[in-house]
């Protein structure tokens, strides 16, 4: 959430900014801005009758103790007037502060300068690319023939337990996904990021905190009995354990890892593009998340890119790396690198990280400040990216090491699996 002093100071160049997202943000802006005059105007009046209503008072007490019990009684019943018209303005003033808040929440993040302009995927910048695109022998498989031909993954099954989107894993399927975690944790662990376990549930304010509410709430399976909505990402919990925390200056950089399972209702999605592992309503990630001081969050960023592309060097997967344009850049988000894996028996990049730094974005929305050296009050910048998203991994692994006698299994994953090959 933009900050409203930014807003206000910064008016035009915000509005600028944001038509990169091809968003016309001026009515917003401007609607803002006059909540927040007429909430400030409502708050001024609130404060001077509350000052006169305790002027008041005090003058009435005074009669009382002087024995002018007959004029302490008449400005009764203006204190009355008074505390009514208090009541009154309070009431107006959470109607406007409810209000501008929610004006607040559909205005996105301002797209940091490096953005590329574009619409669309279409337009996004490839700024990276490494690994060397095998080869495949003749009737080479997509990943979800050949999690049939192997019965390492049962789609079908799934569809019988729960319905498309929720596969279910046997034997060394389900074995190589226990070992992609396991990588991955150990990967990130040996980073410096400190693994936790969150819930798998939040509740409301933790999905505002982090900005997947209200962007994205058709998106997230909702409880409503218990008005708790599964996570789409451990991002969301992480993150939100910083929510109305008030740091030092000496706690950065925080850095936090986790594992996950993540539910998507991806909704209006179909088609050859979302088969097998492509696109799941539940699918497992692990996550990092880090809390810096803003003049380190760029570079904490690039780090987060190299950690990133350390894993996928030690997998042997082909990938690039795409820096998003302003029309593709989530909600939320700066800056975003996308990693992509090259899917061989597809012949598509498959989208398998998204590194993103969000500013003073969500901290503004979770209330996470820190204290700097001079004891002043500033806002945190929160990152997160997914090392990794495992489903389009796992494809990757199985379309690109397929060979005719079975599907190797990458050497840096042999010591987790307890196998080398599929067959």
């Amino acid at each position: 959430m933009l900050q409203l002093n930014v807003i206000r100071e910064n008016k035009d160049a915000i509005i600028e900014a944001l038509k990169k997202r091809n968003s016309d943000a001026a009515s917003l802006i401007d609607s803002v801005l006059v909540l927040d005059e007429k909430r400030r105007a409502t708050q001024t009046q609130l404060d001077k009758t509350l000052a006169d209503s305790n002027k008041l008072s005090k003058e009435i007490g005074i009669l009382y103790k002087s024995g002018k019990a007959q004029e302490a009684n008449a400005l009764k019943e203006e204190t009355a007037n008074l505390k009514e018209s208090s009541k009154d303005l309070t009431e107006e003033l959470n109607t406007i502060a409810t209000e501008l808040q929610q004006a607040l929440y559909l205005i996105p993040n301002v797209p940091h300068d490096s953005v590329p302009t574009g619409k669309s995927e279409e337009d996004n910048e490839e700024i990276f690319k490494e690994g060397d695109i095998p080869v495949l022998a003749g009737g080479a498989l997509p990943h979800w023939e050949l999690a049939k031909k192997y019965d390492i993954i049962d789609f079908e099954l799934g569809v019988k337990i729960a319905g498309a989107g929720f596969p279910v894993y046997k034997g060394k399927g389900a074995r190589l996904q226990r070992a992609l975690i396991n990588y991955f944790l150990d990967k990130n662990t040996a980073a410096g990021y400190n693994e936790i376990q969150v819930p798998h549930v939040v509740n409301e304010a933790s999905g505002y905190g982090t900005g997947q509410l209200p962007d994205k709430e058709g998106q997230m399976y909702y409880m409503p009995a218990d008005d708790l909505y599964l996570i789409p990402t451990a991002e969301i919990p992480v993150t939100n354990v910083f929510r109305d925390v008030i740091l030092n200056e000496k706690d950065f950089p925080i850095t936090h890892t986790a594992y996950t399972p993540c539910f998507r209702r991806e909704a209006g999605s179909y088609g050859a593009h979302v088969r097998g592992l492509n696109r799941l309503h539940q699918f497992d990630k692990v996550e990092i998340v880090r809390v810096e001081h803003p003049s380190k969050s760029y570079e904490a960023l690039d780090g987060m890119v190299e950690h990133v592309k350390d894993i996928l060097r030690e997998l042997k997967l082909p990938y690039r790396i795409l820096r998003l344009c302003a029309g593709d850049l989530g909600f939320t988000s700066a800056l975003t690198f996308d990693f992509e894996v090259f899917s061989t028996a597809q012949d598509r990049w498959l989208e398998i990280s998204s590194v993103s730094n969000f500013e003073t974005y969500q901290a503004n929305r979770l209330k996470l400040r820190f204290k700097d050296e001079d004891g002043k009050s500033q806002l945190a910048h929160t990152l997160n990216g997914s090392a990794l998203a495992l489903p389009r991994v796992l494809a990757g692994i199985l379309e690109n090491y397929q060979t005719p006698d079975g599907i190797i299994i990458p050497e840096v994953l042999v010591p987790y699996c307890g196998f080398d090959k599929i067959d």
